[in-house]
């Protein structure tokens, strides 16, 4: 009789989402610079000597700090203008690739929805963008919004130890919504919902929705939440979006997307609750609230193993964003 080893199960695959408010008080400094400004490692800090916002130069090293030290292997970042893309691909090193377009044209101009991938655990197999909005295959906003807003959406292929025997690809969206317009997210989370139904049924995998939302699990502005979750029904989708992503009738008739803090075991839950923050203080808690999400498809084939909202604080009490990361562990089966 011939004996086989056992197939090692795939390693806990970690992402994030992050909020990095966008670079409002540009400098000009080199990330050479920024490091070369860094204090000495011996010296006391004086804490909280800078409150409230600072400038991007300051606050990129320790969001590269933080997320290098959380073994991430993917990240869907928010706000982001074309400087800190390449500040990030920088400082996160040469194992990083990344895919986005700047949201106001389609290549450069205004904020991007990137999505940072390592390249010894991933390989990227296809990408698209596509607007929130009733035009959605052009830089376009919706009526009524305060910015455009657009989707990076990306197919990946897993390599050992995270793929395994079934399952070696899933699908990522990592997304914006918009901060003034309730009707705007309302129609984003429609859009979002029937693109990630869309992947599950071609690719029979996996699909992951990040993302800030602008809209909590509940109160009066959670219709994208509500959406997003099945509890609300959809809007109704531009036709052209439609035609493209449909999917046939009796397939995946009741797919939603599973908030992972609800997905994973309660004692594997970590951190705060609020992810946006304003660059408020602790004790200057007044209007803070949980936005930003990482969803997975109903579809399964993943496990939500463990889930956090992190700290991005340096030393001296600087605020590395307006907003926390989120960090889930998942396994895909």
């Amino acid at each position: 009789m011939q004996i086989t080893a056992p197939t090692p199960a795939p390693r806990t695959f970690r992402v994030a989402t992050y909020n990095l408010r966008y670079d409002s008080q540009p400098d000009n400094k080199s990330v050479a610079e920024s490091l070369a400004e860094l204090p000495d490692p011996l010296a006391a800090p004086r804490f909280f000597e800078r409150r409230g916002e600072q400038p991007w130069s300051l606050r990129r090293l320790k969001v590269a700090q933080q997320l290098l030290s959380e073994d991430l292997s993917v990240i869907g970042f928010q706000e982001a203008l074309v400087r800190q893309v390449h500040d990030l691909q920088e400082l996160l090193g040469d194992d990083w690739a990344w895919i986005g377009v700047g949201r106001d044209d389609g290549v450069e101009a205004g904020e991007f929805s990137p999505i940072f991938y390592r390249k010894s655990r991933l390989s990227l197999i296809s990408h698209e963008h596509f607007w929130l909005s009733n035009t959605p295959f052009e830089p376009s906003r919706y009526p009524g919004a305060g910015s455009h807003r657009v989707c990076t959406a990306a197919h990946f292929s897993l390599h050992p130890p995270f793929a395994s025997a079934s399952r070696t690809n899933f699908t990522l969206l990592n997304t914006h919504l918009d901060d003034r317009s309730d009707p705007q997210r309302r129609l984003g989370a429609s859009l979002l919902l029937a693109r990630a139904r869309h992947a599950a049924h071609s690719t029979h995998a996996p699909v992951l929705v990040l993302g800030d939302f602008n809209s909590p699990g509940s109160g009066f502005d959670s219709g994208a939440y509500a959406i997003a979750t099945g509890a609300r029904a959809p809007v109704s989708l531009p036709p052209a979006f439609a035609a493209r992503y449909t999917v046939p009738d009796g397939s995946l008739p009741n797919f939603v997307l599973r908030d992972m803090r609800a997905e994973t075991p309660r004692l594997s839950i970590a951190g705060h609750w609020a992810t946006y923050t304003g660059f408020g203080r602790p004790g200057e808690a007044s209007g803070w609230t949980r936005i930003d999400f990482v969803f997975g498809g109903s579809n399964g084939g993943w496990t939500a193993q463990a889930y956090k909202v992190g700290d991005a604080l340096t030393d001296d009490g600087v605020l590395a964003s307006d907003h926390r990361p989120v960090f889930v562990d998942i396994s895909f089966q």
